[in-house]
């Protein structure tokens, strides 16, 4: 990029509102913005990519590194507010001290913010006092600094998928739309006739044929209108259905960190576009086709009767498109506002709700209430404004259409008491021209209806264009893993969240014989729960490999690896239905007497045939007549009812007492498979083949249960035990 081409006089330039959709990608958010502002182009989407962010942040030192590796110098500075309006603008300001703001004028007293989690913010200086928390980040385009042009808008059609027999039915509602517009087209010259042919001539048999013919027309008319408005509602379901499956699908078929790094209320937010669109676009696309036609056809008949009185219905509708062209980006930005603090009151509601009975334990029931209050009357204000925008608007326009009634009738009564033509031909010159208001005013808000739906489609976006989980099984060659044994290996597997942190797993290498069991310890925070993660394909590693069988994950594939292993984590729920079905997953071809023997397994049974309901009775994640023991198990006999070839259980008999446990422990030992069990307490461990130790990321002990037992008795372990293992370094490794 040339000295020349990097100078910029500030005409035309616009800092783009971009919202983050993660909980923590402010920074980047921020930085996509002061990117756009300057000629490079980037969504955020693509630096997610590049620069990935873990759930704890970006720090400040990540933001400039990213920052500078997007081509801009960077400086950091610390300041007062009486130096804010000294900042090279657009700058990044940290705020509230968990967060990235970009801001991007100091004006009098106040300061105009883009806030990626609220949209576009004027704030005076008080409140921005109360929120700054004095660093800020000037950022300029160094010598290496290209621009990037905006990439292409978002085709609703690419939102929304494949849906069959589109195309055939707008087809068949077109065809009846330009046959009920005839009918309307027609209208006006019953009136024109009866004021001039009958009431001169005083006809009374040609008012009784017209009245009969234009009656026969209206019969028509509202047949042909009800046989339209049934196939639009037909068309509509059907699509809405077929679009929301579409989405739904593939929502199902997102990793879990898409779901861990947003809030619930956000992702409802997002999904619920999908009806927004439809409902818009069913209606749209044939209706501003229609429109047009009849502009065009409208605007003809008028200038037919009069040129002068065509040229004022012309050029008031010029001004009604200037005026809505002009109303468009403030209600766009204040549409957005209104539905990002939507999403954080439907998020805080969802969130209470969900945790109502820690929220009671801890009394913090008016802190609650005061808070959604809060994010209420924040959503409620977004929409006044944006009902605000609109009165005024529609005000506007009233005055506007008020002028042109006044000055037709004025100018059409001027041409009859000159005889240039009739007063029937005065009224239906008005009649045509209310539907050329009414059709080109309808024309026009299509269109911005369309334009705004771009907003919508924008936060489907963040659903429909998510990659989803791999599927590696088709990569792999048919047949391979059909005889698959259940032995893993873990070789050199390292795993960080995000580039820049510290490495959670670091090097850990292991082998797990088919039908062994091992227990994973280590203290809290020192990967146990990742590497399951990784090992059930829910983190991708960052470097290394896990094979099962001796077939890479990589091509064994995601669903085939599911379908290999059963789960009890720490964070898993029942689903609403029976305790039959939640054992089963609503197998539709359940087996009773299997699931009833899984239960056994799980020792569950009793407690559930105790039961009035017994197998029926109802549970669910938020309410359940299950103790927490009870849903353990539960939960084990869910992982069991699958027949897994590998079992992977994390905390899972944590709620239990000793006995249960023990005799839960003895039960599984039994089951021939390859069990992994992350566990704290002694007797869960001692009911494991091995241990396998991990602490600061790395393995520091992998030794055989026996050989322990045997260590501290302070006897030798027999000859037939296995040598005691080690992974690398001993000592604790702290992240880097």
């Amino acid at each position: 990029m040339s000295l020349l081409d990097r100078l910029s006089f500030g005409v035309g330039r616009k800092l783009p509102m971009i919202l983050q959709t993660e909980a923590a990608e402010c920074g980047l958010a921020c930085l996509a913005m002061v990117a756009g502002y300057h000629g490079h182009h980037v969504d955020l989407a693509t630096l997610r990519a590049q620069f990935p962010v873990s759930l704890k942040g970006a720090g400040l030192a990540r933001v400039i590194e990213v920052a500078q590796r997007l081509a801009f110098g960077t400086r950091a500075v610390k300041l007062d507010m009486a130096q804010l309006a000294q900042l090279r603008t657009p700058c990044v300001l940290h705020w509230n001290f968990n967060h990235f703001v970009v801001l991007r004028e100091v004006n009098g007293k106040t300061a105009t913010i883009h806030d990626p989690s609220h949209g576009v913010r004027k704030l005076p200086l008080a409140d921005v006092s109360r929120a700054f928390t004095g660093v800020a980040l000037e950022l300029w385009p160094s010598a290496t600094f290209a621009p990037r042009a905006a990439r292409a808008a978002v085709r609703l059609r690419d939102l929304l998928g494949p849906v069959s027999g589109l195309s055939l039915a707008l087809a068949q509602i077109l065809v009846l739309a330009i046959a009920l517009e005839v009918f309307t087209l027609v209208q006006p010259f019953f009136l024109q006739w009866v004021i001039d042919e009958v009431i001169v001539s005083a006809d009374r048999d040609l008012l009784t044929v017209l009245a009969l013919g234009f009656g026969l027309l209206l019969l028509m008319q509202q047949a042909t209108s009800a046989i339209r408005a049934w196939a639009l509602m037909y068309v509509g379901v059907t699509l809405n259905v077929q679009w929301r499956a579409n989405v739904f699908t593939h929502l199902l078929n997102l990793p879990v960190r898409y779901y861990e790094r947003r809030h619930l209320g956000d992702i409802v937010s997002r999904f619920g576009s999908v009806d927004t669109i439809q409902q818009t676009l069913t209606t749209s696309f044939v209706s501003a086709v229609i429109d047009g036609l009849m502009t065009v056809v409208t605007l003809a008949m008028m200038f037919v009767y009069s040129r002068t009185l065509g040229l004022v219905a012309l050029a008031t509708m010029a001004l009604y498109a200037l005026i809505r062209w002009l109303w468009y980006a403030p209600l766009r930005r204040a549409t957005e506002d209104q539905i990002v603090h939507a999403a954080k009151q439907q998020s805080h509601f969802l969130e209470t709700v969900r945790g109502v009975k820690t929220i009671k334990l801890f009394n913090r029931q008016i802190e609650r209430r005061a808070s959604w209050i809060t994010l209420l009357v924040e959503q409620v204000n977004a929409g006044l404004h944006v009902q605000k925008l609109q009165l005024f608007y529609q005000q506007l326009n009233g005055l506007l259409f008020g002028i042109e009634n006044l000055l037709i009738v004025w100018l059409g009564a001027r041409m009859v008491m000159d005889g240039q033509f009739t007063v029937g031909v005065l009224m239906a010159f008005n009649a045509y021209k209310g539907q050329f208001d009414s059709r080109v005013g309808s024309l026009v808000d299509k269109y911005f209806e369309v334009r705004m739906l771009q907003l919508q489609g924008e936060r489907l976006a963040d659903i429909v264009f998510a990659q989803p989980e791999p599927d590696a099984a088709l990569r792999s060659v048919p047949g391979e893993a059909d005889a698959l044994d259940t032995r893993i290996e873990i070789d050199a597997l390292s795993f960080r969240y995000a580039d820049g942190e510290p490495l959670v797993l670091d090097g850990v290498s292991a082998t797990i014989a088919a039908g062994e069991s091992v227990a994973i310890v280590g203290p809290s925070g020192c990967g146990k729960t990742t590497l399951i993660g990784v090992l059930l394909g829910i983190h991708e590693p960052t470097g290394g490999a896990v094979r099962i069988g001796g077939l890479d994950v990589a091509r064994l594939g995601i669903d085939r690896l599911r379908a290999l292993v059963g789960t009890v984590l720490q964070d898993d729920v029942l689903f609403a239905g029976s305790i039959a079905d939640n054992i089963s997953f609503f197998d539709p071809e359940a087996d009773p007497r299997w699931i009833a023997e899984c239960a056994r397994i799980a020792a569950v049974h009793d407690d559930i045939a105790a039961m009035p309901m017994g197998y029926n009775t109802l549970v669910g994640d938020m309410g359940t007549v299950l103790s927490g023991g009870q849903k353990q198990r539960v939960l084990l006999a869910r992982a069991l009812y699958k027949r897994p070839g590998i079992l992977v259980l994390d905390e899972a008999t944590s709620h239990l007492d000793l006995q249960r446990e023990m005799q839960v422990n003895a039960a599984i030992t039994q089951l021939a498979m390859t069990r992994i069990v992350v566990a704290h307490r002694p007797e869960t461990i001692a009911s494991a083949d091995r241990v396998i130790m991990l602490q600061g990321g790395k393995v520091v002990l992998d030794q055989s249960t026996a050989a322990m037992r045997a260590a501290r008795s302070g006897a030798q372990p027999s000859s037939a035990a296995p040598a005691a293992r080690t992974g690398g370094a001993t000592e604790p490794v702290a992240g880097r």
